[in-house]
């Protein structure tokens, strides 16, 4: 993929996508995700993943991935916003639920996934806690900054497993459920947001294989490497529904 820098990328018109350049962040390939379903055209924009990226704060007031702007408005950078902007910039399916129970089904499970608290936001703590105890690093000053806005704590850590072990479980029982309605989906009868958001993160637990998702060997050891109670909650059927949202829907191979 090819990635503006920032310095050209914050006057250029329309939907401009910061992503952390070359790696698989999940709620950047969530992002990509959504306004790939619904057609929505953006330029990639380069962030530097646990860098200060001191040009992309100035710019947006951020310095993690994704970040979403279009045009003149507010920088986005939140899960749902991505999916409410891919809603209205956007054309075909909706990535919600039209029926208000399924809608709100829908959005309590990727907030179980996506949101604080959640399946990703534990697997990243899982991930970068042994940067806890790492000395400072003189040429990144930020790196503290970055490990608490991802809040990694001695304290989050230790619900860290329980946490995404309940998350599998729920979600696979979701999955059973869905089966036993006739439906090939999370929610509903059609792909939506849930299914999109559970194939990107899936690679926070089992990556698709290298042909398939051309990943850095360093990260990619990173997230297949889980401990014995996630692992067992990991239901294969998880993976074989990501498997065919890729296929079917998200597209193959992928690209950083």
């Amino acid at each position: 993929m090819q990635y503006y820098p920032v310095s050209e990328a914050r006057s250029m018109p329309g939907l401009r996508l910061v992503l952390s350049a070359g790696v698989p962040g999940p709620w950047g390939e969530a992002a990509k995700a959504v306004f790939g379903f619904r057609n929505v055209d953006y330029v990639p924009v380069e962030q530097a993943p646990m860098q200060p990226n001191k040009e992309l704060l100035e710019w947006t007031g951020h310095r993690n991935a994704p970040i979403a702007v279009l045009d003149d408005e507010p920088p986005v950078t939140g899960w749902l916003d991505m999916i409410d902007l891919a809603e209205r910039l956007g054309s075909g399916p909706s990535l919600l639920p039209a029926d208000e129970r399924r809608r709100v089904e829908c959005l309590g499970f990727l907030t179980e996934i996506a949101g604080r608290d959640g399946l990703g936001w534990h697997r990243r703590i899982l991930m970068c806690a042994p940067m806890l105890d790492a000395p400072a690093d003189p040429d990144n000053p930020g790196l503290a900054d970055v490990l608490c806005g991802y809040g990694v704590t001695e304290e989050a850590l230790a619900q860290s497993n329980a946490r995404i072990v309940a998350i599998l479980r729920e979600l696979a029982a979701q999955l059973e459920r869905q089966k036993q309605a006739g439906s090939q989906w999370l929610v509903g009868n059609a792909p939506s947001a849930l299914d999109l958001f559970w194939a990107c993160f899936s690679m926070m637990l089992d990556p698709l294989s290298q042909d398939r998702n051309p990943m850095p060997d360093w990260l990619r050891g990173m997230y297949a490497s889980l401990p014995d109670d996630i692992a067992a909650a990991l239901d294969p059927a998880l993976i074989a529904h990501r498997d065919r949202v890729y296929e079917e829907v998200i597209g193959l191979p992928l690209e950083y």
